[in-house]
């Protein structure tokens, strides 16, 4: 087995911004990709490194990841340190826009040992072009209204493509990390849970609360345990495979998430007004949904 793992990762927009992809690849038997209806050209680059982080979480080899985008290695070896610093404020005082996905991105690499390498684009460069095509197909897929291929991931399990996790509420034209609607992951949440399972289950829930996931119900099988309840604020209960879910809002406001075991942790969490409560549960493939409960709110007098 080599002693590293040469992945390319890269960032496609077909407008900028317009309809946007990400990909990164190792082969033709390891590599993902996945996009959105409207996003950029840094959102698709700094996306394609996050899911090659957190892909690739467990395995204990160094890796070394391939960009032809030298703001996103900027970002993460240069300036990250001092956005962190300055409570995630750039040098000219202004908030570091897309804070949550940044965020992320320093809990994905915390304990990796990552190299970054600049390559040119468009120059022939095998894993580079590899990667940038996969990402180019993902936006055009979005473009057209189709799913786009998300590829095998970088194990037999299947892997999440992740689209839906940092759901774009506008664009900024910017040559900077975008503003979306959600909340920061990391240890700014509180709650006993680590940074990285903050993050993830922040993650989960982006995705939970894109339309296209609620609407597809393939996707949202992908995220539920197979005991799943929900108890809703009707007082209804929902288990899995009973179709798909009603759009709703992307934006919620976390309140806590604690972990109640290496494998269980829970979220309290206010959204569209009411309280909520899910609890996840860890699999070989994922965080999974296992109890989800909403009560409303109490209104103020």
């Amino acid at each position: 087995m080599p002693a590293e793992i040469a992945a390319a990762a890269d960032g496609s927009s077909l407008s900028n911004p317009g309809p946007a992809g990400w990909a990164w690849y190792i082969d033709d038997d390891a590599w993902a990709a996945g996009g959105w209806e409207h996003g950029t050209n840094n959102m698709g680059e700094l996306m394609a490194v996050l899911n090659l982080l957190e892909s690739t979480a467990s395995d204990p080899r160094r890796l070394r990841v391939l960009c032809d985008s030298q703001y996103v290695i900027n970002s993460l070896t240069k300036w990250l340190p001092g956005w962190k610093r300055r409570g995630w404020k750039k040098g000219d005082g202004k908030p570091v826009l897309n804070v949550e996905l940044m965020k992320a991105l320093d809990v994905a690499l915390q304990g990796r040992e990552v190299r970054f390498e600049w390559v040119k684009g468009h120059s022939g460069h095998r894993l580079n072009d590899a990667a940038d095509a996969r990402a180019r197909a993902a936006a055009e897929a979005y473009q057209s209204g189709r799913r786009p291929d998300v590829g095998p991931g970088f194990s037999a399990a299947a892997l999440d493509a992740g689209e839906a996790r940092f759901a774009v509420g506008q664009a900024d034209e910017e040559p900077d990390l975008f503003s979306v609607a959600a909340p920061e992951p990391g240890s700014s949440t509180p709650g006993t849970a680590s940074a990285r399972t903050k993050a993830a289950l922040i993650a989960r829930t982006n995705q939970l609360l894109d339309t296209g996931v609620r609407a597809d119900v393939d996707q949202l099988a992908a995220l539920l345990h197979a005991d799943f309840v929900a108890h809703t604020v009707t007082g209804h209960e929902r288990r899995l495979g009973e179709g798909p879910w009603s759009p709703t809002s992307a934006e919620f406001d976390v309140l806590a998430i604690d972990a109640y075991g290496d494998d269980v942790a829970g979220m309290r969490w206010r959204h569209d007004g009411n309280l909520r409560f899910s609890l996840w549960h860890k699999m070989p493939s994922g965080w999974k949904l296992r109890f989800a409960q909403v009560t409303p709110a109490a209104v103020d007098d």
